[in-house]
């Protein structure tokens, strides 16, 4: 896969706890002042932050969330399915890529508190982009254990074995 390893090393990308390859491109200098933001967060965040986001080959991004809305923009490669299992339990797949005939789109939002998780199809690449508002901030991530989220969803266990470390 030389476009991979060329994306990783003109982009210079890192590794990503979740899986895939990032680096973060934006990070607003103002920040949102807690006071200023809901109760779900601990800290001030910034107005909004942006990564390049690289998935190949059988390689997943696993199951987590966020506390914020994550809106995802398809750059190269092939679609990108992003799994969300909503507050409510229900499953759906959001596909990004530039085939619309195929239910593709180039941009897609998970909203903030679902369980997401993203792949691409055997032997292909997807380069996005995710942005994030209030920005991104480690404290905002939780990448549940197979077990704690097979016994919040048992009815999805085959995707959550599928994308879960």
């Amino acid at each position: 896969m030389d476009r991979v390893e060329d994306l990783i090393q003109s982009l210079a990308l890192q590794e990503h706890p979740e899986g895939g390859w990032y680096r973060e491109v934006y990070r607003s200098d103002e920040s949102i002042p807690l006071i200023g933001l809901p109760e779900r967060f601990d800290g001030e965040r910034a107005f909004c932050t942006s990564i390049y986001f690289l998935l190949s080959g059988e390689d997943f991004s696993a199951f987590h969330r966020i506390k914020q809305d994550e809106l995802w923009h398809f750059h190269d490669g092939d679609r990108l399915t992003v799994h969300v299992i909503d507050r409510a339990g229900n499953y759906c797949e959001k596909k990004l890529g530039r085939n619309s005939e195929q239910g593709e789109t180039f941009q897609q939002v998970v909203e903030a508190g679902d369980w997401f998780a993203a792949s691409v199809p055997s032997g292909g690449y997807a380069l996005v982009g995710c942005t994030v508002a209030p920005g991104f901030d480690f404290a905002d991530f939780e990448m549940p254990s197979r077990d704690a989220l097979q016994a919040l969803y048992p009815q999805h266990s085959n995707i959550i074995k599928r994308l879960t470390r």
